[in-house]
């Protein structure tokens, strides 16, 4: 068991222990690898949609303003947990200082709340461009995209101070082990030795603000895109509408069915295995999902990416031709 430390009046811990995910080595050993290759995967795909969307002047729209935004973010999601993961599947259970698992859960409360807002913004993205097509150059103007990316950013980095904050202020007697492979809010909740209370209510209502306030704007987006829709009477330009905001949609819905399965209950006693499992689900699976949908949903990413590739192999031919 790790030795206090004395801070103030109170006792702490000086680092946690991770568990980590699965304490046979086999299965390990296997884990490694799959969650390896899908982290490299996650970071190589999303920074070539970021190239794309900043080398591509039909890419500099609204909607792939905003994408680039949530490619960047999801390099970032991955990064704060997936690394932790793969150390407790190589080493077994690791060692976290107190303050580098404060950093990793203000990291990771920051990106998923930012995320939150960066999908609610895309949705109301594909509402203006559906139900007010004709308004839509002044709706969604530059100024206006960038002021929704730049709220989204800093909104998740407000919510994370406030909710980091009163959870870095609890004291950590001991124990000091978490069932977890990532430092997140209910399993350092579960280990403080003082009243937790006001620091529950504080989690609580930023939650109702953060997932449930984005999930309805979201939602209304829809709902209108729906009730739009239904008034069309061509079936090509019903399916067209549709095919605009179907990515959009498969990747709200995978989200945040997993975010509210996991954060809709109560403080739990213990982190157990089977919220462990569930817990991939957001930070690894989840922008998996994302890249894998919009990567094999949008045609001018496509477009974009065979011109590039295109370009690649030509240039090298025309540069020995002008040489010789």
């Amino acid at each position: 068991m790790e030795r206090p430390l004395e801070r103030g009046n109170m006792t702490g811990v000086q680092q946690f222990v991770l568990l980590g995910l699965s304490t046979s080595p086999e299965i390990r050993h296997v884990l490694f690898a799959i969650f390896l290759t899908l982290y490299l995967l996650t970071l190589l795909e999303n920074t070539l949609i970021v190239l794309l969307v900043c080398r591509h002047s039909e890419l500099h729209k609204p909607m792939y303003f905003f994408l680039g935004n949530l490619s960047c973010l999801e390099m970032c999601y991955v990064s704060v947990t997936t690394p932790s993961l793969l150390a407790g599947l190589r080493t077994g259970p690791c060692r976290v200082p107190f303050t580098a698992c404060i950093i990793q859960l203000f990291l990771f409360i920051s990106l998923i709340c930012t995320k939150c807002s960066l999908l609610a913004s895309m949705a109301y993205d594909r509402y203006v461009a559906i139900c007010r097509p004709l308004h839509y150059p002044l709706l969604m103007r530059p100024q206006v995209c960038l002021g929704l990316a730049v709220t989204s950013w800093l909104g998740g980095l407000l919510v994370s101070v406030v909710k980091t904050t009163c959870i870095a202020s609890l004291s950590y007697c001991g124990p000091n082990v978490l069932n977890h492979f990532f430092c997140d809010v209910s399993p350092l909740l579960s280990l403080s030795c003082t009243h937790v209370a006001l620091t529950e209510l504080v989690d609580f209502i930023s939650a109702i603000v953060t997932f449930c306030g984005t999930l309805l704007v979201a939602l209304a987006s829809y709902a209108a895109i729906g009730r739009a829709v239904l008034r069309i009477t061509s079936l090509a330009a019903r399916c067209k509408a549709l095919s605009t905001c179907a990515s959009h949609l498969v990747v709200v819905g995978i989200f945040y069915s997993a975010v509210l399965s996991m954060y809709s209950r109560p403080r739990l006693a213990e982190s157990t295995d089977l919220n462990k499992l569930l817990s991939i689900i957001y930070p690894v699976a989840t922008p998996v999902c994302s890249l894998i949908v919009y990567s094999l949903r949008n045609r001018q990413v496509h477009a974009a990416l065979r011109r590039t590739l295109h370009l690649r192999r030509v240039s090298p031919a025309r540069t020995a031709l002008f040489c010789s």
